[in-house]
């Protein structure tokens, strides 16, 4: 009772844009909140602070670490529960399609996070709040939110839906997305030569760094990806050189 006493009146002392997050998390949630601030953290850029020195506190940073721990967890469970026969090589393999980057920026766009991410003016325009490395951290960190905030069974109960809505577990366990390797099936049989892998550019902390890679082939340039790490960049960037190629 006193913490949503604590959470009425907080509500009340915030600005109309601050409180249209609350609002739309509440709706998407189905739930009231008890701590409003986690939430706001939870949508907040680094970008949108003055000191950018307080990030790792003061935005989506810190629950995105926690919720990263979380999400894991509960796709962990997500999939024995849907798959109680299989084998650990097949759970490992189909969590890691579960918790990747383009999975939880896909999840992030269905449940209409974009527009609620609070970015500085100066990268606005740079439509950085579409990325989905931002996206997966955002969702990530919402989930960390509503660990802190509601408890675990809570937020188990809350992610299982949205994966149970927007996810076709059957068909994702048999996608092969392993990019890079029908990628150099490809050039094989085509007598192409073997693609090459290069890092273009990376940015960002070393905590939370940005890569983007592109593949070559004969020198030249078939694909480019970008990703929270090298191996996730390649993935990208060989899945853009097999769309290029099936053109050609």
């Amino acid at each position: 009772m006193i913490r949503r006493l604590k959470a009425y009146f907080y509500k009340r002392s915030l600005d109309p844009t601050s409180l249209e997050k609350i609002m739309f998390i509440e709706k998407l949630i189905g739930e009231l909140v008890d701590e409003p601030d986690l939430y706001l953290k939870a949508l907040r850029h680094r970008s949108s602070l003055v000191d950018e020195s307080l990030a790792h506190t003061e935005s989506y940073e810190q629950l995105e670490f926690l919720g990263d721990a979380v999400l894991d967890l509960i796709v962990t469970e997500l999939i024995f529960r849907n798959f109680p026969q299989n084998d650990e090589g097949f759970m490992t393999k189909l969590r890691s399609k579960l918790v990747k980057e383009p999975t939880l920026a896909s999840l992030a766009n269905e449940m209409g996070l974009p527009q609620m991410i609070e970015v500085g003016k100066r990268v606005r325009t740079q439509g950085i709040e579409q990325k989905d490395s931002v996206l997966s951290d955002i969702f990530e960190a919402v989930i960390g939110a509503l660990y802190k905030d509601k408890g675990f069974d809570w937020t188990a109960h809350f992610v299982i839906g949205v994966y149970e809505k927007y996810i076709d577990l059957d068909v994702l366990a048999v996608t092969h997305d392993n990019f890079k390797s029908i990628l150099l099936e490809l050039t094989q049989a085509q007598k192409l030569s073997t693609p090459e892998y290069r890092v273009m550019r990376e940015s960002g902390p070393d905590h939370n760094k940005t890569f983007v890679v592109g593949v070559y082939l004969n020198g030249t340039r078939y694909g480019q990806g970008e990703g929270k790490n090298k191996k996730r960049a390649e993935q990208i960037a060989a899945a853009e050189a097999l769309k290029k190629l099936s053109k050609s």
